[in-house]
């Protein structure tokens, strides 16, 4: 029987690698590939924003948004390539009070005890609008091979307790909605259970009583939901872009219109108001009615396909789209004349 070798696994001095935070760590973390391998250890897609962001009366090392969330809430990561201090802390602590909402994120190469308890203390005491994570920072290699960074969590929100409390919150609040508000809230609770069995690879947002769920399409100004219409009885899903260039990049999409409906399978309305900030593509099931509890199993199956579907199409189209890339339809007139 032949021997196996195997090689040995090497702890790195982060400062080998990285000389300085603001020079080296944080220019290498902001990086896309890293941000995304953060994103996974925190289970949140994120979206870079900016590096050295100013949040007050301080300057934050990387500030993203949260992808997953249908606010797209700020994440605030602080990075430490030494052990944490009470300078870093303080600073987290002013960022969250100028903040409506966020999740804060501090990577150090070790945390203190009290420094651990100091995170598990603010996820104890803030409502589940905030989120904050301790993560530390390590490099391995195995032989001569290139240093492989890992980030292992340390500190992070109590959700189970957290849920626990939202959810005691909305038994509270049942009586306080309306029939429809009720219907709803029941509706998004099940689908959101029921996934585990239809095995759909896009999450919406958590249940809340309202007539949409949200999903992330992986870049701001990009939304996709699904929605329930009781009145016409019927749903859908939604894709939606915003902000600025909300048109110039509706009309980019629909010049791949052909393609992407052979992708998918099937026919989109295609929605464009010049004028607005909004544009939307939609699709529609009729013959579906939201209150009809005995139907929501075909409802929701429906709902998990084609935003799978959708989502596989659309996604990685979105991320490329660039708004300078669209020609006035004058222009376009005026250069097949």
């Amino acid at each position: 029987m032949s021997v196996i070798n195997l090689g040995r696994l090497e702890q790195v001095d982060l400062r080998d690698i990285w000389q300085s935070e603001a020079g080296a760590f944080t220019p290498w973390l902001a990086e896309d590939v890293n941000l995304a391998l953060l994103g996974k250890t925190l289970d949140i897609e994120l979206e870079l924003e900016a590096t050295e962001k100013n949040v007050g009366p301080f300057r934050a090392d990387i500030l993203c948004k949260n992808l997953d969330d249908s606010s797209q809430h700020w994440v605030l990561i602080e990075n430490q390539i030494e052990r944490t201090d009470h300078t870093h802390l303080g600073q987290l602590m002013t960022y969250a009070a100028g903040l409506k909402a966020a999740t804060i994120v501090w990577i150090a190469r070790e945390f203190t005890d009290e420094h651990r308890a100091a995170i598990d203390w603010l996820n104890d005491i803030t409502n589940e609008e905030f989120r904050f994570f301790g993560i530390e920072v390590k490099l391995f290699r195995i032989g001569e091979s290139h240093a492989a960074p890992q980030f292992n969590v340390v500190s992070k929100p109590n959700d189970w307790s957290k849920a626990v409390t939202g959810a005691k919150k909305d038994v509270g609040k049942v009586g306080e909605l309306s029939p429809t508000k009720q219907l709803q809230l029941e509706y998004w609770k099940t689908l959101y259970e029921s996934l585990a069995e239809i095995k759909t690879n896009v999450k919406p947002q958590k249940p809340r009583p309202q007539h949409w769920t949200n999903y992330s399409l992986g870049r701001s100004y990009f939304d996709m939901h699904a929605r329930v219409n009781t009145r016409d009885k019927c749903i859908g899903i939604v894709l939606v872009t915003q902000g600025e260039f909300a048109y110039e990049h509706f009309k980019l999409l629909e010049q791949d219109r052909e393609t992407i409906e052979e992708e998918l399978g099937f026919k989109l309305h295609w929605r464009a108001i010049e004028s607005s900030k909004q544009q939307q593509i939609i699709l529609n099931l009729d013959h579906a009615d939201p209150t009809d509890k005995d139907d929501w199993g075909r409802q929701h199956k429906w709902i998990a396909c084609h935003v799978d579907k959708l989502h596989a199409v659309f996604a990685p189209r979105i991320k490329t789209l660039d708004a300078s890339d669209c020609v006035p339809e004058d222009e376009m007139v005026a250069g097949s004349a």
